[in-house]
């Protein structure tokens, strides 16, 4: 009779050849789905992206159709426009070069065949579009963006006949709210024939344009504010008000009341108050002059000494945030500000090394811990040689893996990508590619499959051959999932590391990296580790298969998180791939002549629902809207979106306000929302003092809850801010301290 359980002896080799198989899978899987975020994160948009197929991007916001202007065809020296048209939703708007208070310019992003070029945007005069206290310089109703096409003489069609114009454009539409969008367009213009169906648009956006001002136009500093001279207007301007634009950003204050003019002898003058948010300073002011439906641009000379920069932490408006250190009176877990030079670099790396330490804790690493524990274990009995070499490549795997991310995302930055710490988690391919992941790895290690029957021999031993290989991808898989976390000491670091040189950044992410793999290292160095172990036996069998639990719950975090992004279809359809998957891992373990029909059957299945419910996973669905987003803070404070608008009116309202900075995939974010935030006393101390709660949700990619981080010094979540009027913000520790908030709102 067969025993009802296996010696420890057999166990132990059973439990071991089963593990070392399915990790030995790493080499195929593990390494993919973490570079995955190369190839996902390229082409990732937050919302009203298109394949690349189409001139019209449209949503419940704007139109936006790619156009052209060629009358005379595409000839070498004859006149060729392109152009970006928007159409706006009623109360919607985009911006200007300079948006003024808050806000992103439309930015245009061409790719042509060799021997086209195209210019700057041909700026149309923009609107003031106030926004609560803030002034911003924008468009509503339609506007478009034209750009003039150079052609050189050496340029060639082709045999085609016809010029192929891609574009990627990406613009910021806002309401109260603020949506970043994105489309690529790709067009096909004839080289011969006319192409002129939008001509009329073109004239009225060449009739929008600024004109040369003949005058002389200059500006002196005094008294914290800017007083223009203006000669050579036009006579039918005199005497009236006119509208000035800065074409240079926080230069000049769009919404401040304190602003006048007047005339005297046929020369305009003005007043304009500096920015409180002026981050330098110029010796040429360009400007645009509107009255009417007309305007004028001009360039004045600066003279005069510019006044010392304004303190950073003056004012608490997120409209172009500061960043700001904890004040003195901060609590204690709040993160304080990092030393400069040398100095705070080394203090970032200690403080990075100990972040790293702390993020074996987090929920995130359990599963990769608990498959490391059951390893150990298993490698109890080898020698004190093969244990160190396992511990390093441990190391290594974590150290190049966080270096690995790290240079992706400086690079990525540097391109112009807003992006932030555990951005991968904003790609619905990541997640998938990750749920796959976790789905086989619990598949296995509940014993639905071997991988040794699955794969060829050679690669099924391969972790039996090269025990080492094995240890380096558990420390790619241990990254993998534990980056998009956030640890106490992290957050400083990270935010530090992408004002440093690339060097010196990528020093900080191997410090991290270290913290991370410090304790497996010292376990595999330290032989006492090993003897606090109980010996191997029957029971490794239980614990390999408890320890697919650990990963299921991952495949739930993982289909929650993209729930968020591609909505309930994706989730849907993502939960019914994984399902098909498990039935072809199924299908190709049986054995006997059926394993042949059901498997093919299994894998066509598989690949039809592929190819079928693929887009619904990858689609981006549209936000939810403001009022949707609305949360109660246990039943009765709501958290509305935040915007720099709702920040400032709050302030200016004499309101307090504190802002959550969270994502669906931080795991840390909803521990400290569904302890701390939603603690009874929190929420009495938030009634008491009329604190209006305001949640950043940065679950998919938002350049201004990146610009937002930046300027906090911090480059992921979570992020907790105190904003009193007046006063310096307070920002809070990562795992944050019901202690701690309560003492601070007790100062307010």
């Amino acid at each position: 009779m067969k025993p009802l359980f296996p010696s420890p002896r057999s166990a132990w080799a059973a439990t071991g050849r089963a593990v070392a198989q399915g990790r030995s899978a790493l080499v195929l899987i593990a390494a993919s789905a973490l570079w995955t975020v190369a190839g996902a994160q390229l082409p990732l948009t937050t919302q009203a992206s298109t394949s690349g197929n189409s001139a019209v991007v449209q949503n419940e916001q704007v139109r936006a159709e790619l156009v052209a202007h060629a009358p005379q065809g595409v000839q070498s020296g004859q006149p060729l426009w392109l152009g970006l048209q928007i159409s706006h939703q009623p109360q919607w708007h985009t911006y200007w070069k300079n948006p003024g208070d808050s806000g992103l310019p439309t930015t245009l992003q061409w790719t042509l065949p060799t021997g086209v070029t195209a210019g700057e945007i041909d700026w149309p005069t923009p609107q003031l579009v106030k926004v609560g206290s803030m002034g911003n310089y924008g468009y509503g109703d339609t506007v478009l963006l034209p750009v003039p096409v150079t052609l050189a003489k050496s340029y060639n069609p082709g045999a085609a006949g016809e010029l192929e114009v891609r574009l990627k454009a990406a613009w910021l539409v806002c309401r109260q709210e603020c949506i970043p969008q994105e489309g690529n367009f790709v067009m096909h213009l004839p080289t011969r024939g006319s192409t002129a169906a939008h001509a009329s648009a073109f004239a009225a956006a060449a009739q929008a344009a600024p004109k040369p001002l003949a005058g002389k136009a200059q500006a002196a500093l005094a008294d914290n504010a800017l007083n223009l001279t203006v000669s050579g207007l036009p006579t039918a301007w005199q005497g009236k008000t006119l509208q000035a634009f800065a074409e240079a950003p926080n230069i000049a204050d769009p919404s401040s009341a304190a602003q006048t003019q007047s005339w005297a002898a046929g020369v305009w003058s003005a007043r304009l108050p500096l920015s409180p948010q002026r981050e330098g300073t110029t010796k040429e002011l360009p400007l645009v002059l509107a009255l009417e439906g007309k305007s004028l641009r001009t360039v004045a000379s600066v003279s005069g000494t510019w006044p010392a920069l304004p303190d950073a932490n003056a004012n608490a408006s997120l409209a172009s945030p500061a960043p700001a250190p904890a004040s003195s009176a901060a609590p204690s877990g709040s993160s304080a500000p990092l030393p400069s030079g040398w100095s705070g670099w080394l203090v970032a790396m200690a403080a990075a090394l100990l972040g790293g330490l702390i993020l074996n804790l987090m929920p995130c690493v359990l599963p990769v811990l608990a498959i490391k524990v059951l390893g150990f274990s298993l490698h109890n009995g080898h020698s004190r040689a093969a244990h160190r070499a396992q511990g390093l490549a441990y190391t290594a795997g974590v150290l190049l893996s966080f270096m690995a991310l790290g240079a992706l995302m400086l690079a990525l930055r540097a391109t112009g990508e807003q992006l932030g710490w555990g951005f991968q988690l904003q790609s619905p391919a990541v997640l998938a590619a990750l749920a796959v992941l976790f789905t086989l790895l619990g598949l296995n290690l509940a014993g639905g499959f071997e991988i040794g029957n699955l794969l060829p021999q050679g690669l099924a031993t391969l972790q039996a051959r090269h025990p080492t290989v094995d240890a380096l991808l558990s420390g790619v898989l241990a990254v993998a999932i534990a980056s998009p976390c956030t640890a106490p000491f992290m957050g400083a670091s990270l935010g530090y590391a992408i004002a440093l040189p690339a060097a010196q950044a990528m020093g900080i992410f191997a410090a991290l990296g270290l913290g991370l793999a410090l304790p497996f290292l010292l376990a595999s160095w330290v032989p006492g580790v090993g003897r606090w172990l109980p010996k191997p036996g029957a029971w490794m069998d239980t614990l390999r298969r408890f320890m697919a639990f650990p990963m299921f719950a991952t495949v739930v975090w993982l289909v929650w998180v993209l729930g968020h992004l591609s909505g309930v279809d994706g989730a849907a359809s993502l939960l019914a791939l994984l399902l098909s998957l498990a039935v072809v891992v199924w299908a190709a373990a049986l054995r006997g002549r059926s394993r042949a029909l059901v498997a093919g059957i299994a894998v066509a299945a598989c690949a039809w629902l592929t190819f079928t419910l693929g887009p619904n996973v990858l689609r981006l669905e549209e936000p939810v809207s403001a009022s949707a987003q609305t949360e109660g803070a246990a039943g009765s404070i709501p958290w509305q979106p935040w915007s720099p608008a709702q920040v400032d009116a709050a302030l200016a309202q004499g309101h307090p306000v504190f802002v959550d900075f969270t994502a669906a995939w931080c795991i840390t974010c909803q521990y400290n929302k569904k302890t701390t935030l939603s603690h009874a006393d929190v929420v009495g101390d938030f009634r008491t003092h009329q604190v209006t709660l305001l949640r950043a949700d940065w679950t998919r990619r938002d350049p201004i809850i990146t610009h937002a981080l930046e300027q906090l010094g911090r480059s992921g979540v979570p992020v907790y801010v105190l904003y009193r009027k007046g006063q310096e913000p307070i920002i809070f520790s990562e795992v944050l301290s019901k202690q701690d908030l309560r003492d601070a709102l007790s100062q307010l």
